[in-house]
């Protein structure tokens, strides 16, 4: 009795395509374009998926080459890269294949987080003489660009809001070649240079510990731990358990390999626009060697998907690997600022 009725429903639903789609020829094409569609979309995906390569720094610039010129270039390389790369920018996108996708948005944060971070220590720091002094103009309009929410679709849309910036960066960068207008500067100091690289150190540090807690840890509270004064908003315990949920392990990860991926291109520009003052503080091979680290962050990815096995166990972690890079390139970076600080 069964079987019968779920012959007679099978019969029912054929019936109803058959007049939704016209015949079984008609079902057979629409089955067909349908896996044509998903095919393309797949393929697509993958395509978009690929991370840019590297952006030869010493050929970003272009014209008259001064102080700062260098890495205003690389910023705006960058920057354009961030949305000129296969499938432009995907964040907001809210179509197949982009809507799909979750490793590339993830990839295209970090970077904007980075570009974010450097365009504001330039408009507060790089293009300041000190801390009285007037900011730049383009600048100042530059950094809310690049500030703005990085999943708008429309009205308006992220990209325009991040090209707008990016016009502003160009426009600085002109009025810093121009010898006959001395308004526009970049002051190479080591001050300045620090204000940024804190920045990077704080990035660095939360990346750092996100990608660790994707084992899971039993961490002691350190927050208020050298200061008997200090105190804090809420109590908190004095023991957590830190562990990043299973679907946001990839998405850290790539959060990260995105951010690094653009500080390498900065620390290559800010060692040519600073170096005099690396050579002062003999500092050259230490930001090389943060370079170093950063670069192994961009290995090929041989698995299909991000790992998570544990610390110590029969399958690979690729979030420890990772925190284990940019842990060894934060502690550098402490290092590098405690350099520039010394007279």
């Amino acid at each position: 009795m069964a079987a019968g009725w779920l012959k007679e429903r099978w019969q029912i639903l054929r019936e109803n395509s058959e007049d939704w789609f016209g015949s079984r020829r008609s079902m057979t094409w629409a089955a067909l374009v349908l896996g044509v569609y998903l095919l393309l979309v797949c393929m697509l995906g993958i395509y978009w998926s690929r991370e840019p390569g590297n952006i030869p720094v010493q050929q970003t610039a272009s014209g008259p080459v001064v102080i700062g010129t260098v890495t205003t270039n690389t910023l705006i390389a960058v920057s354009e890269t961030l949305l000129d790369k296969p499938g432009g920018f995907l964040t907001n996108d809210i179509t197949p294949p982009g809507l799909l996708l979750d490793n590339m948005p993830a990839w295209e944060y970090g970077v904007l987080i980075q570009v974010r971070d450097l365009t504001r220590a330039m408009r507060e720091s790089f293009s300041r003489s000190q801390s009285q002094s007037t900011e730049d103009p383009d600048l100042a309009k530059a950094e809310p660009r690049f500030n703005f929410s990085n999943n708008s679709w429309a009205v308006p849309a992220s990209e325009s809001e991040y090209r707008d910036g990016i016009e502003f960066l160009k426009a600085y960068r002109d009025r810093l070649a121009n010898t006959d207008d001395p308004q526009a500067q970049f002051y190479a100091r080591a001050d300045n240079l620090r204000y940024w690289l804190a920045s990077v150190e704080s990035r660095l540090g939360s990346l750092s510990q996100r990608l660790s807690a994707s084992v899971g840890q039993r961490r002691l509270n350190t927050d208020l731990a050298n200061e008997t004064g200090a105190r804090q908003s809420t109590a908190a315990p004095g023991e957590m358990v830190v562990k990043t949920p299973w679907l946001k392990i990839d998405d850290i990860f790539y959060e990260a390999r995105g951010g690094s991926w653009a500080l390498i291109h900065f620390l290559r520009a800010v060692e040519r626009d600073f170096a005099d003052v690396l050579a002062n503080k003999n500092a050259q091979v230490s930001l090389r060697q943060i370079i170093r680290e950063l670069e192994q962050t961009q290995q090929p990815i041989y698995s299909p998907m991000v790992l998570n096995g544990s610390g110590f166990g029969l399958l690979a972690n690729h979030s420890l690997v990772m925190a284990s890079y940019i842990s060894r390139a934060n502690a550098a970076i402490i290092d590098l600022r405690e350099l520039l600080s010394k007279g």
